[in-house]
């Protein structure tokens, strides 16, 4: 890790509904420039974590990007100053940014994340490198068929292909377990 790196402890900014990319990339640009001007500006870096979310559909997979986290931003600063008193560059810089609503935990004194928070935000932010399917299933877990010629059967999952975005259920036709193959959007969940 870079000195920079070390600086600073993380903070959750609300944001209004919808608004917290544009926001982020208003912090981002910001920061740029406060940094360029002054390289000890007490603000170091904005993170909107998210992850790639795949689904199939009419007939095509489609990969998406889902926040983690909608309608919150995570900004690395150094809120406070050393004798404890608020740093008010920090302070003005985040709230004149347009959409933010505040910072959240603590009440008036905001309070940062613990490190196993930003551990544990950080590590899903890198596992939403991979491409997950949107809706994930379990073996064994039973659902109903929506579409085709099973419609209105029920079936327990027996294999789940996340790449071709398929199942294959054990439905009981006519008391026997027959396997059937289906795509992900041909089932439903709620029984």
């Amino acid at each position: 890790m870079s000195e920079t790196e070390q600086k600073g402890k993380w903070y959750v900014l609300q944001t209004l509904s919808g608004q917290e990319k544009k926001a982020y990339e208003s912090i981002s640009h910001q920061l740029e420039e406060k940094h360029n001007q002054n390289e000890s500006f007490p603000v170091y870096e904005a993170s909107l974590p998210s992850e790639r979310v795949s689904e199939l559909r009419n007939g095509k997979k489609q990969i998406h990007v889902r926040r983690l986290f909608p309608g919150y931003i995570f900004v690395r600063m150094d809120l406070y100053n050393a004798d404890g008193t608020v740093n008010d560059d920090c302070w003005y810089f985040i709230r004149n940014i347009q959409g933010i609503i505040g910072f959240i935990g603590g009440g008036e004194r905001p309070a940062p994340l613990t490190e196993s928070e930003v551990a544990d935000i950080f590590r899903d932010e890198a596992a939403g490198e991979q491409v997950k399917p949107k809706v994930v299933f379990e073996i064994g877990e039973v659902v109903r068929i929506k579409s085709g010629a099973f419609e209105n059967f029920e079936g327990a999952v027996d294999e789940i292909d996340n790449d071709r975005c398929k199942l294959k259920l054990m439905v009981s036709i006519f008391g026997r377990s027959t396997p059937v193959e289906l795509e992900f959007w041909q089932v439903d969940r709620d029984l």
